[in-house]
């Protein structure tokens, strides 16, 4: 026998059927799985709010058969699955929340197993980019941070986050391609049905949200070329096949009108600029991932962290894929004005930091000055801006900033039947009557099927509505109209302001 080939060790007792080897659960499986109940209850104590109603009216319009309007793969999906088990849609808001949040955690794990084989660094990772933000609350979809993942689990840009995430991981793997042993074949590299797939997984995300769609094709570009080497014709035919595919699928999805005609939520705009300061407030903590990007930086142009900087090194430098990231996220963030990626632009200083703190000890003096930072952000962004997500107001201590508390309308909707015009200009519920099924009309509209009016505590009853039921909590009372055939030319709610 000779001396390179490897022997099997002799085992004992219950390890000896398995060859010896026990499999234990990583950190990030222990505590991603903690993450993952606190944050699904978390979700499910906080009333739907802001942009909730719109997810489910889409999905209610879909149980009913009305698909007059352009959708997405993720709300056909979830129209689909609430005929098939007659859920509504505030249910399977309810229910896709920790299922999208099931997939950003394991997209999650995968991308930083690429980066680093340091078992420590996906659970600093989904620590920093939880917590590390910023000192004001934001809110909002496209990130992980607590307190708006507490309000935007069960929407599309969640799902699409998450695959965003897959996407990149298996990106990275097949550019990166360190495995020992490659497919047999006269190319050796990996087989085109994978590209394809991958191509599909891009795809669905441009249709499932726009805005990181334009996002996850940013990061593709930024891992593609930060680590994929010897360019030839069989590697240039599988990355045009995967943008191919990727392109097939959205063409094929805008003309079968299952692409959505604007990106969920406000992300851009003319006045997205205004709010800079804001921005400022909301993310400056996941700056402190900035001196982990300059060291990546450096060691990919070959430059020693206390060596001389050579001009030629930093060439090089770009060749590190979370510093192409970082680079193309702010330009798109930039060009495009598009402030859904601002969760996109601080993941990469966010996973840097994480490989750089999940080193092994003993660790060298700036090591330990930005362990000692981070730790100090870690804890600043919590306490500012984050606890008040898992810190219910009933035992909040000192007064944390809180997710929205919309009030409900479960007490007017099982009043009012399923497709029902309901006229009223109350906030709340020009936003959430349409989750439940309902129409609303304006005060103007004199269809003989308008029956309903929802007023609020300023505005005075019509003669020829009658008080049916009323909110405890916002004052609001539901009337029905007694004449609907004998309408006054003028509009239905008056106003009277009270003092």
């Amino acid at each position: 026998m000779s001396t390179g080939a490897l022997l099997r060790r002799t085992t004992r007792g219950c390890t000896a059927l398995r060859g010896g080897r026990v499999r234990r659960l990583t950190p990030y499986q222990v505590f991603g799985l903690l993450f993952w109940l606190l944050m699904t209850l978390a979700y499910w104590r906080v009333p739907p709010c802001c942009e909730a109603g719109v997810h489910a009216a889409a999905v209610a319009r879909l149980r009913a058969g009305l698909t007059d309007t352009a959708v997405s793969p993720y709300v056909l999906a979830q129209g689909a699955l609430a005929r098939l088990t007659g859920l509504t849609g505030w249910q399977l808001l309810r229910v896709s929340g920790p299922l999208n949040l099931l997939v950003l955690l394991t997209g999650l794990g995968r991308l930083v197993r690429v980066l680093t084989p340091r078992p420590w660094a996906p659970v600093l990772a989904l620590a920093f980019l939880s917590v590390l933000w910023g000192t004001r609350p934001a809110w909002g979809g496209g990130s992980l941070a607590l307190l708006p993942l507490t309000g935007s689990l069960g929407y599309p840009s969640a799902f699409a986050l998450g695959l965003t995430l897959w996407a990149w991981a298996l990106t990275g793997a097949r550019a990166r391609d360190l495995r020992r042993v490659r497919y047999v074949g006269p190319s050796g590299l990996r087989s085109l049905s994978g590209y394809a797939g991958l191509g599909l997984l891009y795809g669905t995300v441009a249709l499932v949200d726009p805005v990181t769609g334009v996002g996850a094709a940013a990061g593709a570009v930024a891992f593609v070329a930060g680590w994929q080497r010897g360019w030839r014709g069989a590697v240039w035919g599988r990355w045009a096949l995967l943008c191919t595919v990727a392109a097939a699928v959205l063409v094929f999805g805008t003309h079968a009108r299952v692409v959505p005609s604007a990106p969920y939520g406000s992300y851009a705009g003319p006045g997205g600029w205004a709010g800079l300061g804001g921005w400022a407030g909301q993310c400056w903590l996941a700056l402190l991932g900035l001196p982990a990007l300059w060291l990546r930086a450096r060691r990919a142009g070959g430059s020693a962290p206390r060596g001389p900087v050579r001009p030629v090194a930093w060439r090089a430098a770009w060749r590190d894929p979370l510093v192409l990231l970082f680079a193309l996220e702010c330009l798109a963030l930039v060009c495009a004005r598009l402030a859904g990626l601002l969760g996109l632009v601080l993941l990469a200083p966010q996973c840097a930091l994480a490989v750089e703190l999940a080193a092994e000890r003993p660790w060298c003096g700036w090591r330990r000055a930005l362990g000692w930072a981070a730790a100090g952000g870690v804890c600043l962004g919590f306490l500012a801006a984050q606890a008040g997500a898992v810190v219910p107001r009933s035992v909040d201590p000192v007064g944390f900033a809180q997710p929205p508390r919309w009030p409900s309308y479960d007490w007017a909707a099982r009043h009012i039947g399923p497709g029902e015009p309901v006229v009223t200009d109350a906030y709340y519920a020009v936003r959430l009557l349409p989750g439940y099924g309902i129409d609303l009309a304006d005060g103007h509209d004199h269809r003989p099927r308008v029956r309903w009016l929802l007023l609020t505590r300023q505005e005075r009853l019509p003669a020829e509505a009658v008080v049916v039921d009323w909110s405890r909590r916002t004052g609001e009372v539901l009337a029905r109209l007694t004449r609907t055939g004998d309408m006054s030319p003028g509009p239905l709610v008056t106003r009277s302001v009270t003092r």
